[in-house]
């Protein structure tokens, strides 16, 4: 698991409330370092996939046998398969209005979902579980929005509460497991993962859920008064990604509960000794986590109007831990890095399709910046930066933790 890269509190006792992590990383002074840390790793991580792009690139191979006699033609050929496939990944993600509004449109569930585990993060736990939020999320909102006949906008509204609430639930298990009895979140969340799929595979096998006159696991289409509407062919789920991030701001930098959530993550035994109530602080992370979670699943039903299936929900929950990670479980970091991961995943499949490059390169993209932004010490190596103390983040405990 990853480590605690916070400041512990200064002190505790009856009389002191700890001093709550991150605090000092509101100033430009002390995240910019990381800022510059993050960009170097992107950076780094697109050379070595440029690597990758050249070496699958058949005239580049064909060229290698000569490369020390001839290296013009390497090169040139290397030259045009990576300006080749990263022209076609940047016009395929946003090149026009439409393909910003397909990114942005894959990047608002990403967005949501990464949010849940970066303020579980905050907490000290580590939310595996964003997968199965979603499938519960979407699994409700779905069934209101295509059994129930409502007006517009209130079906909106209900098929919305509806999936949130289906993914604050099941987040909320975890968090009452783990306050009340021990039990590690990384163990419970994976569990209720697969109890989630198997519900879902269960409720597509009945009636109430399939398609008329179908056997096959897919629910029908929620009906067009349920949807979230579009503005600028673009559905308004966008928006309730930000405003989320905002809400999480605001929650984990102006409340008193984002106070105690940032306070317990970095020391729960000194919160629990100043009079904090870690158990409450546990439960209230997850199912705020999943709330979040299951609002990203609402984007999959609400915003596309797709059917409930069991592919539905793809591999967006453990991306979103990907994204938390690489967002230093920060709201803004998380929205840079889930419109990042949009791009690449809108642009791969363009990549592919103009350039003939293997979509599976964004996919490595993705691993490549993520590694490096996990080893921060190998980037300043590569980059001859020096060591700064600042930007510290909660992150997850171990499983001592």
């Amino acid at each position: 698991m990853t480590e605690t890269i916070a400041h512990p509190p200064e002190s505790a006792g009856p009389g002191n409330k700890p001093v709550p992590p991150a605090e000092s990383s509101r100033g430009p002074v002390t995240w910019l370092p990381t800022l510059v840390e993050t960009l170097a790793a992107i950076v780094i991580a697109l050379v070595l996939g440029a690597l990758l792009v050249a070496l699958s690139d058949p005239d580049t191979v064909e060229t290698l046998p000569y490369l020390f006699s001839y290296p013009a033609d390497f090169f040139s050929a290397a030259f045009d398969a990576v300006w080749s496939s990263y022209s076609a990944l940047v016009q395929g993600s946003v090149g026009s209005w439409n393909r910003i509004s397909t990114t942005l449109e894959r990047s608002a569930p990403l967005i949501c979902a990464g949010l849940g585990v970066s303020l579980a993060f905050r907490a000290g736990l580590f939310n595996i579980g964003a997968q199965g939020q979603m499938a519960v999320g979407f699994l409700v909102a779905g069934f209101i929005g295509f059994t129930y006949d409502l007006p517009p906008g209130l079906h909106t509204l209900v098929a919305l509460a509806g999936g949130i609430l289906g993914g604050a639930l099941w987040g909320g298990i975890a968090g009452f497991l783990k306050a009340r009895t021990g039990a590690h979140e990384v163990i419970t969340t994976i569990m209720l993962n697969y109890l989630a799929v198997s519900i879902l595979l269960y409720a597509l096998g009945k009636e109430a859920f399939q398609r008329e006159g179908s056997d096959n696991r897919q629910s029908p289409p929620v009906a067009d008064s349920a949807t979230f509407g579009s503005v600028a062919d673009t559905h308004l789920g966008v928006l309730l990604a930000f405003a989320a991030a905002v809400g999480v701001w605001w929650l984990l930098e102006r409340s008193t509960i984002g106070f105690e959530m940032r306070a317990v993550g970095a020391n729960p035994e000194a919160s629990r000794t100043a009079g904090m109530n870690v158990a409450k602080v546990f439960t209230l992370a997850m199912v705020v986590a999943g709330a979040l979670a299951g609002l990203a699943g609402t984007m999959q039903v609400l915003g596309d109007q797709a059917s409930i299936s069991p592919t539905l929900a793809g591999t967006i929950g453990f991306d979103a831990i990907t994204v938390a990670l690489l967002g230093r479980a920060t709201p803004l970091g998380t929205v840079l890095a889930g419109l990042l991961f949009g791009a690449l995943s809108v642009g791969g499949v363009a990549m592919q399709a103009s350039a003939g490059t293997p979509k599976e390169l964004a996919a490595v993209l993705q691993a490549l910046i993520v590694l490096f932004v996990a080893a921060p010490a190998l980037v300043r190596g590569l980059t001859r930066q020096r060591a700064t103390g600042g930007g510290s983040t909660v992150m997850a405990k171990g499983w001592g933790g």
